[in-house]
Formats: C-alpha cells, structure tokens, sequence
C-alpha cells in the first residue's frame, strides 16, 4: 500500500516537473522568437513607478529650455557681430563704377587683372575695387578706356586692416595665393579664426569698413609679432566683374 502511494506521489511529481520543464521551454522559445521584445515589455511595466515622476520631466525640460535660450543667444550676438562686420559702407549709384574684367596673365594671375574702365569713366590711381563679398585691390594705373587692378594677393602688397571684435589693426600682406597674410601691430593679436576682417578705420588708401575676409589660422608664437591668415570673401581667381569706388572718403 505504502509502495503504491509513493510510486503515484512519484508519477504526479515527474508529471508536474514536465510541466514546468515544458512551460518554461514555451516562455524561452517565445522570448527569442519575439527577440526579447515582450520582455522588455513587461521588464517597462515593472520599473515604471520607479521611473521619474512627471516633476522630473518637467525639471527636464525646464533645464533644455534654459540651455535653448543661452544657445540662441549666443547665435544671435555672433550673428549680429558678423554682420556687422562684414556689412559693406553704403555707397551711392554716383559714387560706383562698374566694370567687366577684360584680361589677367597666368604670370600674373594673383597680382593684378585688367577691366574695361578707365580715366574717361573718372577712375584714378588709388581708388578701391570691390567684388562680390568684398575688397580685391586697388586701382594702380589707368588709360583713357581701362585700368589695371593691383589685388591684394599680389606678394607685397600692403593695406591696413581691422578686427572690430578686438579693436586691433593689421597690416594685410599679398602672399601671391588666395590667402593674404595679416600682420598685427601688436604683442598679442586676441585673434580667433572665424574673426571677420575689414578695411581699417585709420586706413589713408581705403574707405574703412569694407569687408576683407575671414581669418582662417593665427600664428600668436611668431616673431617679431602675430600673424593670421585671412580667406577672402571675394575670391580674386573667380572674379569676372568688379566695382570701382570714386569716392574713398
């Protein structure tokens, strides 16, 4: 009677370890079928209450909109700055001659190039030339029906310039690339690149205020005095018109 009963007691034991065995071989089959999915589910469920409440969220979001705001304003002081710096003096019809660029020598190709206006439009020696996005030289001679452009990547070549962000001058140098050199006048330049650069304020050859470029590398170690080198805004290489100012004061 005894044996009986343990041999039932055993089959129902191995019965329900099948069926524990079985169900938890459904519950891992469902789970790599499903690729965890379901239990992350139910894991969500769980952690739920412990997640941050909506005060959290709202200190969250509150905390995102601050640093939006700072962010934006940031954005639109350096906006404005460069704008400012980078707008060109208003010059009247009357007071701008424009011209086509008529020749420039690949001996020559960053020293100067030709245009189809001269003394008998009222161009003189001296006189600033703009293109699209800013300076490219100045007039260096003239005939009766043209000029001839000295550029201001022409090696040598000297005007004075201007960083409006740190009230500093410089004195931006033609390297016969598209890259002229600014040298400044003083021990430390407080320059960065993005720095906008336009003509100076105490310049006697140009109208101050013009846009020159944008300073792309600053040498704070050189001797005797810092350097920086300026990309222009106004690419000399592509310049196919141009804009004579007869009036630099």
């Amino acid at each position: 009677m005894i044996k009986t009963r343990r041999k039932i007691g055993f089959h129902l034991l191995f019965k329900s370890s099948l069926w524990y065995i079985f169900l938890i071989g459904i519950l891992l089959f469902f789970i790599r079928w499903t690729k965890g999915s379901g239990y992350l589910e139910f894991y969500s469920v769980l952690v739920k209450p412990l997640l941050p409440g909506s005060a959290q969220k709202e200190w969250i979001m509150a905390g995102e909109d601050i640093e939006n705001k700072i962010r934006l304003k940031l954005l639109e002081e350096d906006n404005n700055r460069l704008r400012k710096a980078l707008s060109l003096r208003d010059f009247k019809a009357d007071q701008r001659i424009s011209a086509a660029v008529i020749a420039r020598s690949s001996k020559s190709w960053w020293q100067q190039l030709e245009i189809n206006k001269g003394a008998k439009h009222g161009i003189v020696k001296g006189q600033a030339v703009i293109g699209p996005g800013g300076v490219v030289g100045l007039i260096d001679n003239t005939t009766v029906l043209t000029s001839r452009v000295r550029l201001l990547t022409d090696p040598g070549h000297q005007i004075g310039a201007w960083i409006d962000r740190t009230k500093l001058h410089g004195i931006l140098t033609g390297m016969g690339t598209n890259r002229p050199k600014l040298i400044f006048l003083n021990k430390n330049s407080f320059a960065k690149i993005g720095d906008a650069v336009t003509t100076s304020p105490a310049s006697t050859l140009l109208p101050a205020n013009l846009t020159i470029g944008i300073i792309q590398f600053v040498d704070e170690n050189a001797l005797p005095s810092p350097y920086a080198i300026v990309q222009l805004t106004a690419s000399p290489e592509a310049i196919d018109w141009v804009q004579v100012l007869i009036n630099n004061g």
